[in-house]
């Protein structure tokens, strides 16, 4: 059982401890929202989170990676005339920094509580997306100067989908689990697909597109709708800022919310991505980052949409063959559904790519 009131008590916050409940739906850190007594009577409440270091190894340098951003971001925000209040992640400082480490040696992080904001799980109304594809360009063009160098890889090649389908490729040839034969169509669709494992990276080797400030898990539920005006807020969860491509953020946003059918959806009938929802997002999000990306970012946004459905559906099969160890599973097979979903979802965008290349064309 956690102490949660001894750990919080290490950071700096003025008032008087009140209450504290676990927070949130997220899958990887242990998250709680905690509530405080202020002196002047008025309450606010604060998040804390353990950093899960079975999948970050060095939360450190993630750590690291997290104040740096949020306080250039801030700079930005501050600039531009916004509320950095709201606008952007604020860590609470502790004795030594931006985190402390317990007994156990977890890393513990605070951020000030955005009230009057809600972060929705799944597309309940289209403005949302539009809201949501406006966060994550205004997040790109903000960071378009910040050198993408200088942060820590955290999670190493974590969207090089060259080096996934490497993976894919011996955990296919060992076959540990003697899986392989009961999905040898799924096998085939992926290895089908080999030449487009590549493209993106020979895009950044080559010169052809610039390395950027990426966050990499651009799902709705990690932008903030403002509760009043309905817009995006703040882009949350910054545990994946890393080096990358504005098309690898560009491309899993549209996986994960134009998809007109759940994730794991077994009734593939369900999943085709919805047009209507791609051209909200595109919409958005060039109005923002339009001006800040180049002719060829902008010209590989519909295939970065395949590229990165591909290579989700190609973990998930990937961790099924080896017994199910990275994503959690709820049931038998689940990774194996997932992997379905994500390639039916993967065929309806190649008949659609026409289509996605107008929509974007007409918005840039």
């Amino acid at each position: 059982m956690v102490d949660i009131e001894r750990i919080i008590g290490n950071f700096l916050i003025e008032g008087q401890f009140e209450s504290s409940a676990c927070y949130g739906q997220g899958h990887i850190n242990d998250t709680y929202a905690a509530t405080y007594q202020m002196y002047d009577g008025t309450t606010r409440r604060y998040i804390f989170q353990r950093v899960n270091h079975n999948i970050f190894s060095e939360p450190e340098k993630l750590m690291e990676n997290v104040a740096n951003v949020t306080s250039y971001l801030r700079s930005k925000i501050i600039a531009s005339g916004g509320d950095p209040e709201r606008e952007t992640l604020n860590l609470i400082p502790t004795n030594d920094g931006c985190f402390f480490k317990d007994s156990e040696c977890d890393v513990w992080r605070g951020y000030v509580f955005i009230e009057q904001a809600t972060s929705f799980q799944t597309v309940e109304d289209p403005r949302h997306f539009y809201s949501a594809g406006k966060a994550f360009g205004k997040f790109q063009t903000m960071l378009q100067d910040y050198p993408a160098d200088t942060l820590f890889e955290t999670i190493k090649d974590f969207h090089n989908t060259k080096k996934r389908f490497a993976r894919f490729q011996e955990v296919v040839a060992k076959d540990a689990f003697h899986r392989a034969a009961q999905v040898q169509k799924e096998i085939d669709f992926v290895m089908q697909r080999a030449e487009d494992m590549s493209i993106l990276t020979d895009l950044l080797d080559q010169g052809k597109v610039p390395l950027r400030v990426t966050h990499n898990d651009t799902k709705l539920n990690n932008v903030l709708i403002d509760d009043e005006t309905g817009k995006g807020l703040c882009v949350i969860d910054l545990d994946t800022v890393l080096p990358g491509l504005s098309l690898y953020d560009f491309g899993d946003a549209i996986r994960f919310g134009a998809n007109a059918g759940e994730e794991d959806e077994r009734d593939l009938s369900k999943v085709w991505m919805d047009l209507h929802l791609f051209e909200q997002f595109s919409k958005g999000f060039l109005e923002e980052a339009g001006q800040s990306l180049s002719p060829t970012e902008i010209a590989f946004l519909p295939l970065s949409a395949k590229i990165m459905t591909l290579e989700c559906g190609m973990r998930f099969l990937t961790d099924h063959l080896e017994g199910d160890t990275y994503f959690k599973i709820h049931f038998d097979n689940h990774n194996l559904d997932r992997a379905r979903s994500q390639f039916k979802l993967v065929a309806d965008m190649e008949g659609k790519l026409d289509e996605m290349g107008k929509i974007i064309t007409q918005y840039a």
